[in-house]
Formats: structure tokens, C-alpha cells, sequence
């Protein structure tokens, strides 16, 4: 163990516990936070968000298996393909891609549910009713009502989200939409709390840390947010907030809602707006997306605190009125856009015949196929019907699935990868390997093998290479082959000669020349000229 690393940890630990101490010292709280907690929540515990964190947990556990692996859950299956495959329309929402995923959400769950939970309280709110007076009153019912709406919100973000998704998001987003309605101020609060949690956490787990330079493949980090899903989350959470506390009396000023409801949106990353190009390609719409967060900053603080004066003087109209109907018009709207999509039918039998079937699935390597599910639709500032994608892909007609699991780019560069597909209470593994030279001058050459169980087959291989080095006054070209790779050496485009590349530490002679295998590097030799022309790629695990 690293003294550094651990004398670092309990640094931390103790500064923590002790700027907590100071702050606990000059407040002087004497019970009463504990107080406000419990005069809103039964105990002062927030029992319906911990049945919510319970069941969202149940669900990666025991229907994606993460209870036997926990860093490799099924997720193919419990994606929200489309309305013809109502399994992942249903579990979509509750299910997730990997445990930090799982973790980011549920910690997001415990600030933002709990703070939602808090605004909704278990007690009633009005002048003289009775806890028990009804069973809208009743504290047991009203604390289950927050898994049960939080059951109802995923499904709805499943079946109205753009594209395949996954994950809790939506319900966390709508969880911080009612919130911030209510407590704008203190859900900013949350945010930065949140990230310091996120901080410390991290330094616990690496104290101390060394990077250095390394070859990676990466996509941008907005690429990876579901904004559409968050936004109609966000909304559905602001709509249900605004209602009930306007009729409690209980909102607070325009300019705390606006605030409130612009920092949460900008931070949370919701003017991400972006399309995918195809080719590992993303367009973001960087102005259009802020001049959206400050659009729907606007948006809400017009539908919780407008008048009910009268819009124009000849319309029965009011302006609280017209703000909310074109509040739910935005939702509808960022809610339909998903509805094309989702009643899209796969058809597999465009897939390559150098397939890998597991029940119903398909998984196969191809580059430049047309994107079902972006291709689908053009719209009038995008033509998506030229998207293609490259890459390992996964296709199941009964399920309606067709995603690119593994992208060309990070195989390029992770050469071993593994695809896990499945169903409720099962799991395949189907290995993906691809062998690659590097050519000098040139593009790699390579080959992608599939492994199911005990058979392997050829999944895909390149087209041939010329290393740029003349030799001699011949060339030399990569091929790849189902048998591996081979060496062909011309001169003024008439083939000399072709042969399998040597054994590592061997050579071989084709064509005039001498070619070496020194550890993975091919040198062509024609007497005293010794000329790199290609080199092997390192296997590395994904």
C-alpha cells in the first residue's frame, strides 16, 4: 500500500469531518433540522425514495443479473427499442449500462428524490385536516405514492424517449424538476453538493493519481447525454410541481424559479443539442442549445407566475392560461418527436452473412452500413437517410434491435471486446478479436473474428495495403486473408511474387526480397537496404 495514498486518505477524512464540525458549531442547530425533517417526513426519513433506490437496485440485480456480474450486466435487451417490443419499453427506465451508471443515477435519485419527496410530505398540508383523515392523508400512503409515480414516470420516459435508452435519468431529472419549482435555491444547493460528493469521492478511491499520454478511443462527453430523455423528464417534473403548489400557495418568487430552473439546466448539460453524422461523427448546436435553457427558463417561470389577467382585451384568455398551454404544447412536442422512431420495424435480413445467431440475435462486423434507426427519418435541416455506421453490430428482428455495440474506432483501438446479449433470466458472450498490421504510408489491414462458445468464425475482412517504401523498385502489399495475413511484392504492377507473412523472428523470401519478421515489425531487405513496412498491433483488452 502506498503511504502517500493513505496518509492522503485520512487527511481527507479528518479536514471533512472537521470543516463539518465547524459548520455545526457556529449554526447551532440544537435539534432543529432534525425537527423540520420530521414535521414533513414520517421519522424524518425519506421512506419513498429509499423504496424507489430499493427497486431501481432490484431491478439491475436480479432481472440484468448484476448480482453474478456486476460490472457486465444484460443491457441490450432492457433498452426502449420500440413499442413492438414492449419488454424494453416497460423496464427501460429502471434498468441501466454498467454499475457507475447505476451509481451516478441512484446517487441522484437520494438528493434530488429526497429533496422532491420533502416539497410533496407526508403530512397534509391544509389548516385543520387529519393525517388519517382520508387515504390521500394517510403518511404510509402518501410515501408510497413516490415509488409508485416513479415507477409510472419510467415507463413514460421509455416509451417516449428518443432512440434506444437506458437508465433511471429521466425520473431523476423530473425528481429535480419538482424540486426546483418548489426550492430553487436549495436544488442549485444540491447540484454543487452533489459534485463535491462526486470530488470526494473520487479522491478517496485515488488519492493520488499519474496520468500520462496513452492512445485512446473517445467520444465527446456530451455525446452521451440522453438530452431529449432528461428534458421531457425535466418537463413532466415542472409540470406536475407547478400544479400542485400553485394550488397550495406554496411558489416562490419569478425571478427564484428562473434562476433556479436556467442553473439546473445549464449544469445538467441540457443545452447539448447534437446530431449524429454517422462515422463516429457528432454536430453539436452549441448557441441553439443555451438560447433553449434560457427559452425554458422563461417558459416556466411564465407558466407557475403569470397572471390571471387577461392575454388581449377581445380574447377570455389569461396569461396563465396561454403560458401553460404552451408549456404542455413544448412537452408534447419533445415527447412526439419519439414516437416515429419507437414504431420502427428492423429488418435484419440486410445483416452480413458472416454472422454469429444467438436465439434471436444477430452479431456481426460491417463498415458503412445504413443506420436503421438515425436513417430513418430526414429531417427538414437533416438528411439522415446516407447515415451509416461501422462497426461490431447486434440485430433482432423480434426484438426490434439494431445497434452498433461496439463502434470500428474503439475496436481499432481495444482489439478485444466482448458483446453480451440475453433476455430476462439469460446471457450469451460473443468475443470479438480483431488482428491488424499497421502499414507504412498506408491504411491498416485486418481481420475480425467472432466467438461463440467453442466456434469461431470470419467476420470481416479488409481490403489490401500498399506500404508506401519502394525497395529495390518493387512494392509491397498487406493482404488479409481467412487464414491470416500474406505478402504480395510487385514491380511496375506485375506481381513478383506472393507468400504468408513469417513467423515471428523468421523470414521468408517472395518476389526478390527478403522479408523479416523482427518482433512484429516487417523489414523488407534487398541487400544492404533494410526498410520498415509494416508493424503488428498490439492485442489490448477492452
Amino acid at each position: 500500500m502506498n503511504p502517500l495514498a493513505t496518509v492522503s486518505r485520512l487527511l481527507l477524512v479528518v479536514t471533512v469531518l472537521l470543516s463539518v464540525g465547524v459548520v455545526l458549531r457556529v449554526a447551532r442547530p440544537k435539534g432543529s433540522w432534525g425537527r423540520r425533517l420530521r414535521s414533513r417526513l414520517l421519522l424524518g426519513v425519506p421512506w419513498g425514495t429509499l423504496l424507489t433506490i430499493l427497486l431501481v437496485l432490484a431491478v439491475y440485480l436480479f432481472v440484468q443479473g448484476g448480482l453474478g456480474h456486476w460490472y457486465r450486466p444484460v443491457v441490450i435487451p432492457f433498452r426502449s427499442w420500440s413499442y413492438f417490443y414492449p419488454l424494453g419499453v416497460l423496464t427501460a427506465g429502471l434498468s441501466h449500462a454498467g454499475p457507475g451508471h447505476l451509481l451516478g443515477n441512484l446517487f441522484g435519485t437520494v438528493v434530488f428524490g429526497t429533496l422532491a419527496e420533502y416539497a410533496w410530505g407526508h403530512f397534509p398540508t391544509e389548516r385543520g385536516s387529519s393525517s388519517f383523515g382520508s387515504w390521500r392523508r394517510n403518511p404510509f400512503a402518501r410515501l408510497l405514492a413516490v415509488p409508485v409515480v416513479a415507477v409510472l414516470l419510467a415507463v413514460v420516459t421509455g416509451a417516449f424517449a428518443l432512440g434506444p435508452v437506458i437508465g433511471f435519468s429521466g425520473v431523476v431529472f423530473a425528481f429535480a424538476g419538482f424540486a426546483l419549482v418548489r426550492y430553487p435555491v436549495a436544488t442549485l444547493v444540491f447540484v454543487v453538493a452533489g459534485d463535491l460528493v462526486n470530488l470526494g469521492y473520487s479522491a478517496l478511491r485515488s488519492p493520488v493519481f499519474t496520468a500520462s499520454g496513452s492512445t485512446r478511443y473517445v467520444t465527446p462527453g456530451w455525446s452521451d447525454i440522453a438530452v431529449q430523455g432528461h428534458a421531457l423528464g425535466i418537463f413532466v417534473g415542472i409540470g406536475l410541481a407547478i400544479v400542485l403548489f400553485r394550488r397550495r400557495g406554496e411558489l416562490p418568487s419569478p425571478g427564484r424559479i428562473w434562476l433556479g430552473t436556467l442553473g439546473y439546466a445549464a449544469a445538467q448539460g441540457l443545452w447539448a443539442l447534437y446530431l449524429f453524422e454517422g462515422a463516429d461523427t457528432y454536430t453539436l448546436f452549441r448557441a441553439i442549445g443555451v438560447a433553449a435553457v434560457f427559452a425554458l427558463a422563461a417558459l416556466v417561470t411564465l407558466a407557475a407566475k403569470s397572471s390571471t389577467r387577461s392575454l388581449l382585451p377581445r380574447f377570455d384568455v389569461t396569461r396563465r392560461q396561454a403560458a401553460m398551454t404552451t408549456f404542455v404544447v413544448v412537452l408534447a412536442l419533445v415527447a412526439g418527436i419519439a414516437v416515429p422512431y419507437n414504431l420502427l420495424v428492423v429488418d435484419s435480413s440486410s445483416t452480413s452473412t458472416e454472422s454469429v445467431e444467438v436465439h434471436d440475435y444477430t452479431v456481426f462486423y460491417g463498415e458503412d452500413v445504413p443506420d436503421q434507426y438515425v436513417g430513418a427519418y430526414d429531417l427538414p435541416i437533416y438528411d439522415a437517410s446516407g447515415v451509416t455506421t461501422s462497426g461490431v453490430i447486434v440485430a433482432s428482428e423480434e426484438r426490434q434491435v439494431f445497434q452498433t455495440v461496439i463502434p470500428a474506432g474503439r475496436l481499432a483501438t481495444e482489439r478485444r471486446q466482448t458483446v453480451r446479449v440475453g433476455g430476462v433470466g439469460w446471457r450469451e458472450t460473443v468475443r470479438v478479436t480483431r488482428s491488424q498490421w499497421s502499414v507504412v504510408g498506408n491504411r491498416s489491414v485486418y481481420t475480425v473474428r467472432l466467438r461463440h462458445g467453442q466456434e469461431s468464425s470470419l467476420a470481416y475482412v479488409s481490403e489490401p495495403s500498399r506500404a508506401t517504401p519502394t525497395i529495390d523498385g518493387r512494392n509491397v502489399t498487406l493482404d488479409a486473408t481467412g487464414d491470416g495475413f500474406a505478402l504480395t511484392v510487385t514491380r511496375a504492377g506485375t506481381r513478383l511474387g506472393d507468400a504468408a507473412l513469417p513467423a515471428t523472428n523468421a523470414t521468408t523470401t517472395v518476389g526478390g526480397l527478403t522479408v523479416e519478421n523482427d518482433d512484429g515489425t516487417l523489414v523488407a531487405i534487398s541487400g544492404e537496404t533494410r526498410v520498415p513496412i509494416a508493424s503488428r498491433a498490439d492485442s489490448r483488452d477492452g
